[in-house]
C-alpha cells in the first residue's frame, strides 16, 4: 500500500519467483531526502532564530554594555554574515554539537528491542516454532552485544570510520530479512536468517561504540550522565520508531523492517564526520547542560507515553500519525537550541578576548600562572614519557589500583570483572528473555494483540526511565554521598524479580506493570554496568572493554531463553496439541495457551536474577575504600592542564598587537 499516493515513487524489480516472475517493492526515496535534508538545516535555522533574541538580551545587559564600552561595542553580539558564519562553525564544531548528532543516532540504534513487534511476522511467514523463533533472538542480541570487533577498530581508526561501518552493516542486514519476510526472495535456511539478524543487530555495538564511547571520553567527569542519557535515547529508540513508522507505513508490519534498516543508517551517515574526540575541558555548567538535555527528553517520552495511552484507545489514523510524528522530530530537534546558546556563549567570550584589552592582564596572569604549573609539572610529564608502557601481554594477572588504566588482559582476568560478568548474564539476561517474549506471553496469557504493541511500547519508555535514572540518580548519589554505583545495581536486579513473578503466576493485568518494571531494570542496568567498568578500569582501553561487558546479555539470554524459555514452551505446546488429539505439520507454527506456557521458565528466571543480586554483593564489598574516595581526581587535573594549555595556544595565536600587550604586561606582574 502506497501511503502517499499523490505522490510519485521510485521501484525496483527483483525476479526471483517462477509463480510471480515481477514483484516491485516501493522505496521512499522522498521521505528519505526530505528527513536527510531536514537534519542538514535545522541547525542553521534554530542559529537565527535563537541567537538573534539571546544576542539583544546579551548586549542591553548592564556588564556586558560596560564591557561593549571599554572594549568596543560595536564588536559584541552577532553582526553580518561574517559573525554567523564564525558562530556556525563554532556550533557545528563544538563538543555539544557532537553530544546533539550522538542524540540522534541513539534515538535510532534500538531497532533489536522491537523484535517482538515483528517477531510474529517472522515466526507467521517463515512457519518457525517458539525454539526457533528464540534461537534467532538470541543472535540478534548476540550480533546487537557482542561488539569487540567495533571496539578494537575503534582503538586504530577515528569514530567515523566505525559509524559507517555500522551503517552499512544495518542496511544490509535488516533490507535481506525484509526480502525474506516479503518473499521477494526464496526461503532462506534458518542459519541464514540468523545470520542476517545478526549482522544488522551488530551495527547496534558500531553507534555504540562510534558515539557513546566518544562522548564518555570527551566529558569524563560526567560520565555517569552521558550514559544515562544516551543511554536513554537508546531505550526511547522503540516508540520513537514506532510512531515515524505509523506515520510512513501505517499498518504493515513487515515494511518495519525496511524502516529499521534505512533509518538509521541514514542517520549515522548525516552526522558521519560530526561525532569525533576532542579534548576534555571541564565547563563549569557542565552538568547544568546534561539536565537542559535531561528535561526536553523528559517531554519526549512524556509525550510518546501519552500517545501510547490514547492510540491505545483511540483508533488513528495514518495523517493522525503523521502529525504525532511531526511532534516527535521536533522534540528530537529541540536539544539543538541548547547547543546552540552554549557555543554562543562560548563563541562570545572568545571574542570579547581579543576586542577588549582589559582582559588581557586576567589572562596572562593565567597564562602566568599555567607558566608555573607546567614548570612544576614537567618532571612528572617526563616521567610519564620515560615510564615503559605496560605491554597488552605483560603484567596480567598483576593489574595497577582501581582506577587507573587497566590493559585489556588484566581487566579481563580480574575478579571484578568476573564478578560483574555473572551478574550481568544473570540480570540481562533475564529481563531481555522477557523483553523479547512480549508478543507470545500476550498471546499466551489472552491478552487483545492490540496490547502487543503497548506492551513494546511501555517497555521502550520505562526502558528510557531507566537508563536516565540510573546514570543521573547514581552520578548524583557518587558525587554528593559516595553511595557505590555496584550497589544500585544490585537493587536494581532485585526490583526485577518482582516483574519476572508478574508474568509466572499471572496476576491480573499484571502484564502491563511486568512491562513497566522490566522495562526500567533493564535500562537501569546497562549505564551502571558501563560507568562500574570505566571507573574501575579507567578510559585508556574503555572502547574495547565496553563491549566486552555487553557480552554478558547474550550469554545470558541464549540459556535463559533458547535452552530454558524456548524449549518449555514447545514442550507445553506440543502437549496441548496432543490433548487435542492433533499432530503438528513439518513447518507449521507452533502456538501455546495458557499461563504454564511460560510459569516454570519465569520462576527459573527470577532465581537465577535474585543470584546475580548476590553476587553482586561481593562486588560492593571488594570496592567500598575505592568508591569512598575522589575517583574523579584525576581527570579534573588533567582538565584543568588541558584548559590552561588551550587558553595558552590561543593567546599565543593573537594578533601581533595582542602579543605586544601580553609582553608589556608579563614584567608588571613580577
Amino acid at each position: 500500500m502506497n501511503p502517499f499516493p499523490s505522490f510519485p515513487t521510485f521501484s525496483i524489480s527483483i525476479n526471483t519467483r517462477k509463480d510471480n516472475p515481477e514483484v516491485t517493492t516501493p522505496i521512499h526515496f522522498i521521505c528519505l531526502l526530505i528527513f536527510v535534508l531536514t537534519l542538514y538545516q535545522f541547525p542553521y535555522i534554530l542559529i537565527y532564530l535563537v541567537l538573534t533574541k539571546h544576542s539583544n538580551n546579551l548586549i542591553h545587559n548592564h556588564k556586558f554594555i560596560t564591557m561593549a564600552v571599554i572594549g568596543g561595542a560595536s564588536s559584541i553580539g552577532v553582526h553580518g554574515w561574517g559573525d554567523m558564519k564564525s558562530l556556525s562553525t563554532q556550533v557545528i564544531t563544538g563538543r555539544w554539537f557532537v553530544v546533539f548528532a550522538s542524540f540522534f543516532i541513539m534515538a535510532a540504534a534500538g531497532a533489536t528491542y522491537m523484535f517482538g513487534l515483528y517477531s510474529p511476522e517472522i515466526k507467521k511467514t517463515l512457519g518457525y516454532d517458539q525454539s526457533t523463533l528464540n534461537l534467532l533472538s538470541f543472535f540478534k542480541d548476540f550480533g546487537s552485544n557482542v561488539g569487540v570487533l567495533s571496539g578494537l577498530i575503534n582503538e586504530l581508526t577515528p569514530p567515523w570510520v566505525v559509524l559507517a561501518i555500522g551503517a552499512v552493516m544495518n542496511f544490509v542486514g535488516y533490507f535481506m530479512i525484509w526480502l525474506s519476510v516479503t518473499e521477494r526472495v526464496a526461503k532462506p535456511q534458518v542459519w541464514l536468517m540468523c545470520l542476517y539478524i545478526c549482522i544488522g543487530a551488530n551495527s547496534q555495538s558500531f553507534a555504540n561504540t562510534g558515539s557513546l564511547v566518544t562522548c564518555v571520553k570527551n566529558f569524563p567527569e560526567s560520565r555517569g550522565v552521558v550514559l544515562g542519557i544516551l543511554k536513554g535515547y537508546v531505550g526511547l529508540s522503540g516508540a520513537i520508531i514506532t510512531q515515524l513508522y505509523s506515520a510512513i507505513y501505517y499498518d504493515d508490519t513487515k515494511a518495519l523492517i525496511l524502516f529499521i534498516g534505512w533509518l538509521p543508517a541514514a542517520i549515522s551517515f548525516v552526522f558521519l564526520r560530526t561525532i569525533r574526540y576532542m579534548k576534555p575541558v571541564r565547563q563549569p555548567n557542565e552538568v547544568t547542560v546534561f539536565y537542559n538535555f535531561l528535561y526536553i527528553s523528559l517531554g519526549l517520552a512524556g509525550f510518546l507515553l501519552v500517545m501510547i495511552v490514547v492510540q491505545k484507545t483511540v483508533h488513528f489514523t495514518q495523517s493522525e500519525f503523521g502529525v504525532t510524528a511531526a511532534i516527535v522530530v521536533f522534540l528530537l530537534f529541540l536539544p539543538v537550541a541548547v547547543v546552540i546558546i552554549e557555543e554562543y556563549k562560548t563563541w562570545q567570550s572568545k571574542k570579547f578576548a581579543l576586542v577588549d584589552p582589559s582582559p588581557v592582564k586576567i589572562v596572562t596572569e593565567e597564562v602566568t600562572t599555567m607558566a608555573n604549573g607546567i614548570t612544576v609539572s614537567e618532571p612528572k610529564v617526563n616521567e610519564t614519557v620515560l615510564t615503559k608502557d605496560t605491554r597488552w601481554w605483560e603484567n596480567v594477572f598483576s593489574p595497577p589500583n582501581r582506577g587507573e588504566d587497566y590493559t585489556i588482559l588484566q581487566a579481563l582476568f580480574s575478579i571484578d570483572m568476573l564478578i560483574l560478568f555473572i551478574s550481568c548474564i544473570c540480570g540481562v539476561g533475564g529481563t531481555l528473555t522477557a523483553i523479547d517474549n512480549l508478543g507470545q506471553i500476550g498471546a499466551s496469557l489472552r491478552y487483545p494483540k492490540r496490547s502487543t504493541s503497548t506492551f513494546v511500547s511501555l517497555v521502550s519508555i520505562w526502558n528510557y526511565l531507566g537508563r536516565v535514572f540510573s546514570g543521573f540518580a547514581s552520578e548524583y548519589f557518587l558525587t554528593k554521598y559516595r553511595f557505590p554505583r555496584p550497589l544500585m545495581l544490585t537493587l536494581t536486579l532485585l526490583l526485577s524479580c518482582v516483574g519476572h513473578l508478574l508474568i509466572a503466576f499471572d496476576v491480573k493485568d499484571g502484564l502491563y506493570v511486568a512491562s513497566v518494571i522490566i522495562g526500567f531494570c533493564f535500562g537501569a542496568q546497562w549505564p551502571l554496568l558501563f560507568a562500574i567498568i570505566s571507573e574501575l578500569f579507567g578510559l585508556k582501553y574503555y572502547a574495547t572493554l565496553y563491549n566486552f561487558g555487553s557480552v554478558a546479555s547474550p550469554l545470558g539470554l541464549y540459556v535463559l531463553n533458547v535452552k530454558i524459555t524456548g524449549h518449555l514452551y514447545d514442550k507445553e505446546a506440543k502437549e496441548q496439541l496432543a490433548a487435542l488429539g492433533i499432530q503438528r505439520k513439518e513447518g507449521q507454527e507452533l502456538n501455546c495457551v495458557g499461563v504454564n506456557c511460560f510459569k516454570i521458565s519465569f520462576i527459573i528466571i527470577t532465581a537465577a536474577t535474585l543470584f546475580g543480586a548476590i553476587v553482586s554483593l561481593i562486588l560492593v564489598a571488594r570496592t567500598r575504600k575505592f568508591y569512598k574516595g575522589d575517583i574523579y581526581k584525576r581527570f579534573r587535573e588533567e582538565a584543568k592542564v588541558a584548559e590552561a594549555e588551550m587558553k595558552g595556544v590561543e593567546k599565543r595565536s593573537n594578533t601581533g598587537e595582542d602579543a605586544k600587550v601580553v609582553q608589556h604586561v608579563v614584567p608588571s606582574t613580577n
